[in-house]
């Protein structure tokens, strides 16, 4: 076999994995057990966020070593669920390099999410945490501008501008001044809410949670790498919102809240995970089991913080062990990746809010809010990333057992 190509193609699997949003952990997984598959004797694999390496022994000995920088991610789970497949047929059959291409290339190939659905899926993101977050009708309309405003001229932006800081504040100002005019001229009530909203669709909350899990699970690089982007990220909108204020002489002068009432919350919340499902182009009935899958996590978030007072830690926690849980069960009906339930299904626990009003403090030198923001951001992320890692460490060694117990009975046979 020609096992540089293969190498190279095993390679360009992991690398559009890591583009297309797979965890860091995962696409270690899937490199090893391809390497695996094809008979090396020694195979090392290091996964970051900006980087990819592989050295593998080949059968006759051979030392080969491939390296990737990553430059830009654009997430897209319809793309991560096809190359998960490609990663299982390549481990079964063990094709040969021209045929890894060609396979490669009918999944580089699917068409791309349509505008029409680009724009559906950030209105209904956008306003759909707009209200979610305590905002009234013709909140909900600024809302809907603003997310239109974010399709267009992002669009735009994406293909010139790589740093999220600065990619984030430009939409993050441009957002803030339609909803502060729309303020100022008297046609929305609650700017501040809305613009929590909207920021759901720039702000990594998710990139915090997934960093604090790998620091847990020991994977310190992209541990830290992820949390630092995400705050990047963050002081960009933080920025850009701080920077329209100035001009528009206005400013933060309430604080988010959760709307009024549980079947609002939990309609809101749907209706708005089920956009950032089509959002992060998550196809066919996997959209509809991650609108399921938000419903009852909000459920029991909402249960556990506001009727039984089990505290925010407790209750995210709770609500993370059925996210991690609902992302398996699905993963294993589906045959698709967990990630692509995990992500907007946990999307009601997500701590935007705060890791906004944390950078917010900063630019804003109110250290008081800092304080209290950045509180609930860790104890919320811990919460979250604990309850992941319950999970799959029970996953895991219920795997291991299954196997070992598998083992037994084909020794017993023979």
């Amino acid at each position: 076999m020609n096992y540089p190509k293969i190498l190279q193609g095993i390679l360009d699997v992991g690398e559009e994995m890591l583009k297309c949003g797979a965890e860091n952990f995962r696409i270690d997984d899937s490199l090893y057990r391809m390497c695996e598959s094809y008979g090396f004797k020694r195979f090392d694999v290091f996964v970051i966020p900006s980087n990819i390496q592989i050295t593998v022994e080949t059968p006759e000995g051979e030392i080969l070593t491939q390296v990737r920088h990553i430059e830009s991610a654009d997430v897209d789970y319809d793309k991560l669920d096809y190359l998960n497949n490609l990663s299982r047929y390549i481990c079964t059959n063990k094709p040969d390099a021209d045929e890894i291409n060609e396979r490669f290339k009918e999944v580089m190939s699917r068409a791309p999410m349509s505008t029409v659905i680009k724009y559906c899926a950030a209105i209904m993101g956008g306003a759909g945490f707009a209200v979610f977050f305590g905002s009234g009708f013709r909140d909900a309309i600024a809302a809907v501008v603003a997310s239109i405003l974010i399709v267009a001229v992002g669009g735009i932006i994406s293909k010139r501008e790589h740093n999220v800081l600065v990619y984030n504040a430009i939409l993050a100002f441009l957002s803030e001044c339609v909803i502060l005019g729309s303020y100022n001229l008297g046609l929305i009530q609650h700017p501040d809410r809305t613009m929590i909203g909207i920021v759901m669709l720039l702000i990594s909350g998710l990139g915090v949670t997934n960093g604090i899990r790998e620091i847990l699970q020991r994977d310190f690089i992209s541990g830290f790498l992820n949390v630092t982007n995400s705050f990047l990220g963050a002081l960009g909108i933080a920025c850009g919102i701080a920077v329209s204020m100035l001009i528009l002489k206005d400013g933060a002068n309430e604080p988010f809240v959760i709307a009024q009432g549980l079947a609002l919350q939990l309609a809101s919340c749907t209706i708005a995970c089920t956009g950032f499902a089509m959002w992060f182009n998550i196809k066919g009935v996997q959209v509809l089991w991650s609108g399921v899958g938000a419903f009852f996590t909000w459920l029991i978030y909402a249960v556990c913080e506001y009727q039984l007072h089990l505290g925010n830690f407790t209750a995210t926690l709770l609500g993370a062990l059925f996210v991690a849980a609902f992302g398996i069960a699905m993963a294993k009906i589906n045959r698709a990746p967990a990630t692509i339930f995990l992500t907007a299904t946990s999307f009601p626990l997500i701590p935007g809010p705060n890791l906004y009003y944390t950078l917010y403090g900063f630019v804003t030198t109110n250290y008081a809010m800092v304080r209290s923001e950045m509180y609930v951001l860790f104890e919320t992320c811990i919460g979250i990333a604990v309850g992941f890692l319950i999970v799959d460490v029970f996953a895991r060694n219920l795997l291991y057992a299954k196997d070992e117990d598998m083992q037994y009975k084909i020794r017993n046979t023979h």
